[in-house]
C-alpha cells in the first residue's frame, strides 16, 4: 500500500513537471517572437512564474536549478518593469525574489525585497498588497528569530484586513499568528489563532453558497415568471380565437 502510494505521488510530480517545461518551452518561443522591450517583462513573468512551482520538485538539484532559473527570469523581467517604469510589475518582482530568496534561506536579500514590495503598495495604497507583504514579512522575521517585529507586522496587517473587511487576508493573517504563537512555544494562543482562520474561511465558504443560492433562486423566480407571461399570453390568444369562432358562427 505504500509502495502504491508513494508510485502515484511520483507519477503525479513526474506528470506536473512534464507539464510545466512544456509551458517553459511555450513561453521561450513567445519570448523570441517579441521584439517589443515594452512587451518581454510580461512574458519574463510568466517564464518565471512556471519555475517558481519548485515546490512540487522532490530533487533536490533539479529543485535549485527552478529556483535559480525563476531568479534569472524575475531578475529580467524586473530590469524591464523598472525601464518602463511599470510600478505594478515592479512589486510583483519585487514580492516573487522575496519569496525565492526566503526559500533559500537568504533571509537578508528576502527581508530587502519584501520592504521595496512593501514600499510600492503603500506608494500605490495598494491594501490588499500591503497585507499580503506584511505577511510575508513577518514570515521571514519569524525565521530569523525576530518574534516582536514578526508581532508587529501581523498587528498592522491585522488592523488593515479587519478595517477594510478584507477577510480572506484576515484569515490569513490568523493562520500566520498561530504559526508565530508555536515558535514562540504559546500553543494555547497559537491553537486559538488557528481556530479563528478556520472559522473566517468557513464563515466566506457559507456566504459565497448562500449568495450562489440566492442567484440561482433569482433565476428561477425569473424563468417562473417568464414562463408564467408564456401561458397567459397563450390563453389570452385562445380565448381570442374562440371569441372570434363565436362571432363568425352568427
Amino acid at each position: 500500500m505504500k509502495n502504491l502510494l508513494l508510485l502515484t505521488i511520483f507519477l503525479i510530480a513526474s506528470a506536473i513537471s512534464v507539464s510545466a517545461a512544456d509551458n517553459i518551452d511555450s513561453l521561450k518561443q513567445k519570448l523570441q517572437l517579441t521584439t517589443n522591450d515594452s512587451l518581454k517583462g510580461p512574458v519574463y513573468s510568466a517564464i518565471a512564474a512556471e519555475y517558481m512551482k519548485y515546490d512540487t520538485i522532490t530533487d533536490k538539484r533539479q529543485k535549485l536549478r527552478y529556483q535559480n532559473e525563476a531568479l534569472n527570469y524575475t531578475m529580467l523581467a524586473l530590469h524591464m518593469y523598472s525601464k518602463y517604469d511599470d510600478t505594478t510589475g515592479l512589486r510583483t518582482s519585487f514580492y516573487n525574489l522575496a519569496t525565492i530568496y526566503h526559500s533559500q534561506k537568504k533571509f537578508v536579500q528576502a527581508k530587502w525585497f519584501i520592504l521595496q514590495s512593501n514600499n510600492l503598495s503603500r506608494l500605490q495604497n495598494d491594501v490588499p498588497n500591503i497585507i499580503s507583504s506584511l505577511i510575508k514579512l513577518s514570515a521571514i522575521k519569524m525565521d530569523i528569530k525576530d518574534y516582536s517585529l514578526a508581532m508587529r507586522d501581523l498587528n498592522e496587517a491585522l488592523r488593515l484586513s479587519t478595517k477594510n473587511k478584507m477577510p480572506l487576508l484576515e484569515s490569513d493573517v490568523q493562520r500566520y499568528y498561530s504559526f508565530l504563537y508555536n515558535r514562540m512555544k504559546d500553543y494555547k494562543k497559537g491553537d486559538i489563532a488557528l481556530k479563528r482562520s478556520i472559522f473566517i474561511k468557513d464563515s466566506i465558504k457559507k456566504d459565497e453558497a448562500l449568495k450562489i443560492l440566492a442567484v440561482q433562486d433569482s433565476i428561477k423566480n425569473r424563468q417562473d415568471s417568464i414562463n408564467k407571461k408564456k401561458v397567459y399570453a397563450s390563453n389570452k390568444k385562445s380565448y381570442k380565437l374562440n371569441d372570434a369562432k363565436k362571432i363568425a358562427s352568427l
